[in-house]
């Protein structure tokens, strides 16, 4: 029996499988131990019990209230590390310094707001390794060309290095999802800031991938005051374009809408 009660609500399903929560521990610990790291959503603890006593710096996140008091009971010694908060609201750098890392078994209904929340903060947080449902996980790291490439594909790919580690099933978790789930790695890249306009350059993204059907010359149209301008990538759908294709692009619109 769950020591903690999955509540739907909060797209709670409990991993039960420890040699997999193992290789999510280790993913994250192989490439750095000492940075501050935040566990988000640690819910029966199966994550947190391999990070609570072994890193300095760990908090562990969690908007359940039985969740909390479960995990402060289990690490009595440790309570002080186990935070009652939400991920998407709190000050991060309050809870985890200025710089951390992020780990979990993320809540599906939220993931996609998890990494746009990491986006932002993206200058502090250098590695992430995250539990996804698998299509979600298969289109952050997806490759310019496909179907499932999209904004979420060419915003973090902007920043971070992505590596999709394994298909986990969804006979580990309890309760079952209905979906199989994934385990991803993002590392930080080089790129302090972009070769353009940031604010534009999501603009950008999201206004051409919001039709992605379209080829660019068409769903960029409300970006420019003249519709004569024209660019070789306006021949190109929004999937068929590289995050550098994309700087390229976000910089002729800053120019030519100021003309």
């Amino acid at each position: 029996m769950q020591p903690v009660r999955a509540k739907k609500h909060l797209g709670q399903h409990f991993l039960c499988d420890e040699n997999i929560a193992k290789k999510i521990v280790n993913a994250m610990l192989e490439k750095d131990r000492t940075t501050p790291l935040i566990e988000i959503g640690p819910g029966t603890g199966v994550l947190t019990k391999y990070l609570i006593n072994d890193l300095e710096h760990f908090t562990a996140l969690d908007i359940d209230k039985e969740s909390i008091e479960h995990l402060k009971k289990e690490f009595s010694e440790k309570k002080d590390k186990i935070i009652f908060g939400d991920f998407l609201e709190i000050d991060l750098e309050k809870s985890g310094g200025a710089k951390f890392n992020v780990i979990g078994n993320f809540p599906y209904n939220i993931s996609s707001q998890i990494m746009f929340r990491i986006l932002e903060n993206r200058n502090n947080v250098s590695v992430v390794v995250g539990m996804f449902q698998k299509e979600v996980a298969q289109r952050m790291a997806e490759k310019p060309g496909t179907k499932t490439y999209g904004i979420l594909s060419v915003l973090l790919q902007a920043f971070y290095t992505i590596e999709y580690l394994f298909t986990v099933h969804e006979n580990v978790f309890s309760p079952q999802p209905k979906v199989k789930s994934a385990v991803v790695r993002f590392i930080r890249n080089d790129v302090k800031q972009l070769d353009c306009n940031e604010v534009l350059f999501f603009k950008v993204v999201k206004t051409t991938f919001n039709q992605r059907r379209k080829q660019i010359r068409n769903s960029i149209k409300p970006l420019f005051f003249s519709a004569e301008v024209t660019h070789p990538l306006f021949e190109k759908r929004p999937e068929q374009l590289s995050v550098a294709q994309f700087v390229e692009l976000t910089n002729f619109v800053e120019e030519k809408s100021k003309v």
